[in-house]
């Protein structure tokens, strides 16, 4: 597969990845513009209901969060070509056939532009502050289940879903998806998510891995869908990284060090990071154009095709646009 590149859009990430105030309504569509305008083949955006604890704690204000599909129906009618994508959205505080309908929906609309990339959520107090009385629930088992019947729902005329937490009766969610398929990627490191990839997804989105990290999940993944009977070449690997550009290597590293973006890392060395314990200067794309396209070949090299949703680090939406447009100018004609 040729090398796709898609930048993350502000959806649900201040707070998290950006300071409190980051990006307003109207800082959306241009961004996405200017990454259409650029060559960038995507946009991505995460998921968030609630505020999380270590948030609330940092700031006196809450964050902004808007909903990604949403959003992305919003972007789709003013752009022509990117792909909108999410990245990741939390399958177990959605009800599927809802999803399923939103996303079909979204699919139409946008003339077969959608990435559906889904996963349990970072954040297990954000589901349970949601669902107090489902504290014991697998959020894993829930999307398995999730991806299951979505894809049912995608391509048949009448399902019955009989699963532990997924449960429905003799539904018809018309019209269907312009994809065939819609394409569904597993978001997450876990190597529970390696075999969700390769079982019953197009897409492996991982987060902040090292090459090779990568590279013993591709074959974690293919492993997984030769064990399902499906190919597992044909499955995107598609990391996100932040993305910290600057004309010298001090320059960007002293960018990311300073950035919200940078604590936040360090906030999911509990949850989806935890198996990192440090090192994110050789997990992300941080650097002068150069250094960068060449970390990039590194990552082509064990099988990555898609950089999905790179999260630019920046403390306002300007910067967050001009890392966005140094990158667009100096790195991406490299790939092209």
């Amino acid at each position: 597969m040729p090398l796709s590149f898609g930048v993350h859009i502000p959806t649900c990430i201040e707070g998290m990845m950006y300071p409190i105030p980051f990006a307003r309504a109207e800082d959306i569509l241009p961004t996405a513009l200017l990454c259409e305008r650029l060559g960038f083949d995507s946009v991505w955006g995460n998921d968030h209901m609630t505020t999380q604890r270590y948030v609330q704690r940092e700031f006196p204000e809450p964050p902004n969060y808007y909903e990604p599909l949403v959003t992305f129906a919003y972007v789709a009618a003013r752009t022509t070509r990117l792909r909108v994508c999410t990245c990741i959205l939390v399958l177990p505080m959605r009800h599927i056939v809802v999803a399923a309908k939103q996303a079909a929906t979204l699919d139409q609309l946008s003339g077969g532009r959608l990435v559906l990339g889904v996963g349990t959520g970072a954040y297990r107090e954000e589901y349970e502050a949601l669902f107090p009385d489902a504290r014991d629930a697998r959020r894993g088992v829930i999307v398995d289940e999730g991806m299951r019947a979505l894809r049912r729902l995608f391509t048949e005329r009448r399902v019955t879903f009989r699963g532990r937490y997924v449960r429905f009766e003799e539904v018809e969610c018309f019209p269907k998806p312009v994809q065939r398929p819609l394409p569904i990627y597993a978001g997450g490191n876990h190597p529970e998510v390696r075999r969700r990839a390769g079982e019953l997804g197009e897409g492996w989105l991982p987060a902040v891995l090292s090459p090779e990290e990568i590279a013993r999940g591709v074959e974690d993944v293919r492993r997984a869908a030769e064990q399902a009977g499906r190919d597992g070449s044909k499955i995107d690997i598609a990391p996100q990284f932040a993305v910290s550009i600057g004309r010298t290597h001090e320059e960007a590293l002293r960018r990311f060090r300073a950035s919200q973006l940078y604590k936040h890392l360090e906030s999911l060395k509990t949850t989806t990071l935890r198996d990192q314990t440090g090192g994110w200067e050789q997990r992300n794309l941080i650097g002068s154009p150069d250094a960068i396209s060449e970390r990039i070949r590194a990552y082509q090299k064990v099988g990555v095709t898609t950089l999905a949703g790179m999260l630019f680090v920046a403390n306002t939406v300007t910067e967050m646009q001009e890392g966005i447009e140094l990158f667009g100018r100096e790195v991406l004609p490299n790939f092209r």
